[in-house]
Formats: structure tokens, sequence, C-alpha cells
């Protein structure tokens, strides 16, 4: 169980970056395999359903820039802190996060994490290093407390330290 909710990509956000993606490229589809796919993705997280990319699932790799897409819907106006970039989809329309997953997506522990956190501006008001320890539900919950303690806090993206893509937002209970 998680005290906050990790959110995926919505699915008409998905339908949008499936035609054109935020960086103006088409979608360019390809069989996820271990190797000799254009990026060997199996394991790879999706970001519209949370889950790993399976061998033989039909993917993407997309341009995305959640920033931007929640400033537009919010008119926040993040300036320089707007930007793009790389994550994996599935091709075509998936059924999203299955609704009786339990903990945060993309949690092996020891993996590092930023958590980055916005203003109501579209603003980084701070960030942390958090390496995921082994009960992974209650160190992101500590670290998503601490990042919404202030309170002008509205938005926390976590992303991977090594390639430093977008893995899921966590937004102002």
């Amino acid at each position: 169980m998680t005290t906050y909710t990790p959110l995926a990509i919505p699915a008409a956000v998905l339908a949008e970056l499936r035609r054109t993606d935020d960086s103006g490229r088409p979608l360019e589809p390809f069989t996820a395999r271990e190797h000799g796919a254009p990026v060997d993705c199996v394991g790879s997280p999706l970001r519209c359903c949370l889950r790993a990319a399976g061998a033989g699932e039909e993917v993407a790799l997309v341009s995305y820039a959640p920033l931007r897409r929640w400033a537009a819907a919010t008119g926040a106006a993040p300036g320089a802190y707007d930007e793009a970039g790389p994550v994996f989809v599935h091709a075509r329309e998936c059924p999203g996060p299955d609704p009786s997953a339990t903990g945060y997506p993309f949690a092996r522990p020891g993996a590092l994490r930023t958590l980055r956190r916005y203003d109501r501006r579209g603003r980084i008001a701070g960030g942390r290093l958090f390496e995921i320890p082994q009960d992974s539900a209650a160190g992101f919950d500590a670290a998503l407390t601490e990042a919404f303690a202030d309170p002008e806090v509205a938005l926390v993206h976590v992303r991977a330290v090594e390639y430093g893509c977008f893995q899921f937002e966590v937004r102002r209970p």
C-alpha cells in the first residue's frame, strides 16, 4: 500500500504522443527484444502502464514533456525548467496501470532516483537523491512526505539517476 499515487501518462496525452511526440516526431513503433531492436528495451519502464516492457510487445520511444503538459493544464509558466525527454510507451492503446498493483513502480531496491520538486509556477523547488531501500513503499512514502511538507510543492517528478529519465509523477494530495 502506498500513501501517494504514482501517475502514469494520461490516456489522452498518450493518444497525442502516439501520433506526434513532444519534440514533433511521428511514432516509430518496434518490437521489444533483448537484443537487436532499435533500442534493447525488454525490462525498460513503460510510462503508459507503469510496468516493465516484455519481449515481443510493440513499443515506442517518444519524447515527453511532463512539466510542459502540466503547466498548460494549470496555467503555470515553468520557463527554462520545461524539458522533454525520452520515455517508452506501448505503441498502441493499453489498459494503463493495473488497478490491483501495490507499491511504487520501478522500485528496485538499491536503484537511485531523484525526486525533483516543482512549485505551482512550475519552477524547481528542490530535489533529493533517493536510494530505493528494501522496503521501497515506506522509503518512497517518507521521501514524498518530506517533499510535500513544503507547502509550495505542487508535484514531484521521480527520475532515474542513470539517464535522467522520467519515471512517474506524484501530485500534492
